[in-house]
């Protein structure tokens, strides 16, 4: 009999990307003329789906991953969803979960990527995504029940902490990547397994400046005000200087940043949460060997330009 495939369900937002690329800024009032301009699919929950399912296949093997991926969010009635949900389909997620509404727009992003930099700046209208509510998640999570589910802040927050809640009750394991950041009541904390946050996250959850976290002591202090909430597992990412990680275990430690050439960070945390996402389904869970896979796996994100696009595939990772 076959072992059954852990089952990883991504709930949140699917948007068009936008993104024009300028070797600066402009000021306010300026107006300048971009390099180039590109049109993607994007969204970060549909981006760390796309991780999910990417990360634990081969592109000419979809039927052979390590785990099912389900995405759960909605789209417009409009060529951008129906161009969403083929996108998804076409890397091996399943989409029966992504209500199509009728009339609505799918969301979009508009990104400005500088660079000299590589560093990205968004703007998003969410459209269809808000209309992802509480009462859809009221009494259980989509079936089949997922063994981890992926959360974000791009569709409304009363149906994050809905899902916080229905999964605490169910037993299932919750990774939580709380942007674009937003307070969560302390209450909400103990249905969060694994908390995935950047520098900036973590000062506005916690009430910290962010320059506490420039050291080993103000991370573990920051840590530890999650901890104390009640998250079991808390990841910091810190760009180049890489990851900060806390276990409740007492397991702690900072893994380094790979150097490489920094083309568009775009998508590079979502890669990182897919990869991480697939060692806490995978088996003989080690945090510290979680976090440098998806350390390696958000490296070479980074090194190409676009959202889902540029995540890599298993094979690739690999090699």
């Amino acid at each position: 009999m076959a072992t059954r495939k852990p089952i990883i369900t991504t709930i949140g937002s699917l948007n068009v990307d936008v993104v024009v690329y300028t070797p600066r800024v402009p000021e306010g009032g300026e107006t300048l003329t971009a390099s180039s301009f590109h049109t993607g699919l994007g969204g970060k929950g549909a981006n760390q789906a796309v991780a999910c399912a990417k990360l634990s296949r081969s592109r000419d093997s979809l039927a052979d991953g390590t785990a099912d991926v389900r995405m759960v969010g909605a789209v417009g009635s409009d060529v951008y969803g129906t161009s969403m949900l083929s996108g998804l389909r076409d890397v091996g997620v399943d989409t029966s979960g992504v209500a199509v509404r009728e009339g609505a727009k799918t969301g979009v992003a508009t990104i400005i990527v500088e660079e000299t930099s590589g560093q990205n700046r968004i703007l998003l209208s969410p459209e269809a995504n808000h209309t992802v509510l509480p009462e859809h998640f009221a009494t259980a999570l989509p079936e089949p029940t997922p063994d981890l589910v992926v959360m974000q802040l791009e569709i409304p927050l009363p149906t994050v902490l809905q899902i916080l809640d229905t999964a605490r009750r169910q037993g299932v394991q919750v990774l939580l990547n709380p942007a674009p950041a937003v307070k969560i009541p302390a209450e909400y904390y103990p249905g969060i397994t694994h908390l995935v946050v950047n520098e900036t996250e973590a000062a506005l959850l916690t009430g910290c400046a962010e320059s506490e976290l420039d050291t080993p002591e103000g991370l573990a202090r920051v840590a530890g005000i999650f901890h104390g909430y009640g998250t079991r597992n808390v990841l910091v990412t810190l760009g180049g200087r890489g990851v900060y990680y806390s276990s409740s275990g007492n397991k702690s430690g900072l893994v380094p940043a790979q150097k490489v050439k920094v083309v568009d960070t775009t998508a590079a945390g979502d890669t990182f949460v897919g990869a991480y996402s697939l060692a806490v389904v995978g088996g003989d869970f080690d945090i510290e060997k979680a976090v440098k896979v998806a350390n390696s796996a958000a490296a070479i994100t980074v090194q190409r330009r676009g959202a889902q696009e540029s995540i890599p595939w298993l094979n690739e990772l690999s090699n």
